[in-house]
């Protein structure tokens, strides 16, 4: 299955501007939360663009799903060692597809395929090093 093309896909202001439409129209019924993301615990998969880069080619906007999200995570103290109870868990990956596109302006000798996940499902769990960049201390 093809990428949506920039013309299938809905941009966040025109999301914003349906969601708010619709808020208005049936007269507020709608809570103001679905509207301020600042608010969300939870784990959803979100559009997000970034800059596809590797040497010796150029690089490529690419916009893609991925997961974002806030959840539970809390520690308290204990008497015995290691002196703290904690349960953390992260906004992960639970099912991707992988896509590969090819970069322009690459070098001879350079393969110009870039491949990259695209989240189909997110969920809150253990934040596993193989799929997430994970901060064991500070």
């Amino acid at each position: 299955m093809a990428p949506f093309t920039e013309a299938q896909r809905f941009s966040p202001a025109k999301l914003f501007c349906a969601t708010l439409a619709v808020w208005l129209c049936f007269g507020g019924d709608i809570e103001a939360s679905v509207l301020n993301l600042k608010g969300f615990v939870g784990c959803a998969v979100r559009e997000f663009t970034f800059l596809a880069r590797k040497p010796g080619c150029g690089g490529l906007h690419i916009t893609t799903d991925a997961c974002w999200g806030r959840c539970e995570t809390w520690e308290k103290p204990i008497l015995d060692p290691p002196f703290i109870e904690s349960y953390q868990r992260v906004c992960t990956y639970n099912e991707t597809r992988l896509v590969t596109v090819q970069l322009p302006n690459c070098s001879a000798q350079v393969d110009p395929s870039y491949t990259y996940p695209v989240a189909l499902r997110c969920d809150c769990g253990v934040c596993l090093t193989s799929t997430t960049e994970c901060i064991t201390s500070v």
